[in-house]
């Protein structure tokens, strides 16, 4: 990336100022009704390098956009408070970075969900976009299930149509579309346009993308009209989660 580009990145702060959870005071806290049956979305995201010519910070800014345009479109009685996105999670790549342990990673979103819950909390909505993090995500869930009788649900980028896994995604060139618009720029050469891959995926190949990445107003056109799209779902998803009824019962473990 040309150091020119540094003035049109993203803030390293995507969030919707009336949801976001760290901007509010103390006493619009304190004061707030409901907090058993509230959403609280935890945004999840690695660090990694995909082979797509954008810099480590692509999840990340991916999914707090997301997350930003969904939050104004949930009815307003419904609409969640979102943490800081966990950055510091699992990575089965070479590319990844920052990356921890499975078990670091169950451990910090034990944490968190506890801590959230500490504050009056039972909803929790676990946005992801590691495609790495899925599995995990979900036994972390079912395990604050049972161990804190907290309501854990589950939102991956991949099932928005925007999938970055290296080998079964076939959303690839649309993801780099996209974070060429947020980013300003257009991608960096990908040499062998490929990303990395671990060695516990033996042969497979990663998913080439087709053709020529988009230009940079072709990539903001397509953003125009992809990204509303993608967080009017997220955002129905959201309302549909606070529609349920927080759980009464705490499983007893067998």
């Amino acid at each position: 990336m040309s150091s020119t580009a540094g003035p049109d990145f993203p803030s390293v702060c995507i969030a919707d100022d009336a949801t976001f959870w760290p901007w509010l005071s103390w006493p619009r806290f304190e004061s707030m009704a409901g907090k058993g049956n509230r959403v609280v979305v935890v945004p999840v995201a690695g660090m990694a390098d995909w082979g797509l010519g954008h810099p480590f910070d692509a999840e990340e800014t991916l999914l707090t956009t997301l997350i930003k345009g969904a939050c104004p479109l949930v009815p307003e009685g419904k609409r969640p408070l979102v943490i800081p996105p966990l950055r510091f999670v699992f990575g089965a790549d070479p590319g990844c970075v920052f990356s921890v342990e499975q078990p670091a990673t169950h451990a910090l979103l034990a944490d968190v969900a506890a801590s959230i819950a500490a504050a009056g909390f039972r909803k929790i909505v676990f946005v992801n976009a590691s495609p790495w993090n899925e599995e995990l995500l979900g036994a972390a869930g079912r395990d604050l299930r049972v161990a804190k009788g907290l309501h854990i649900f589950q939102i991956h980028l991949s099932a928005l149509g925007f999938d970055l896994h290296p080998v079964r995604s076939t959303s690839r060139r649309t993801v780099q579309t996209l974070l060429t618009a947020l980013y300003g720029v257009e991608p960096e050469a990908c040499g062998a346009d490929t990303a990395s891959t671990a060695g516990g995926w033996g042969e497979e190949r990663v998913t080439r993308l087709p053709g020529p990445a988009a230009s940079l107003g072709e990539a903001q056109r397509e953003a125009g009209e992809a990204l509303p799209k993608a967080a009017a779902r997220l955002a129905a998803l959201l309302g549909d989660i606070a529609d349920r009824a927080p759980l009464t019962e705490r499983i007893t473990p067998v």
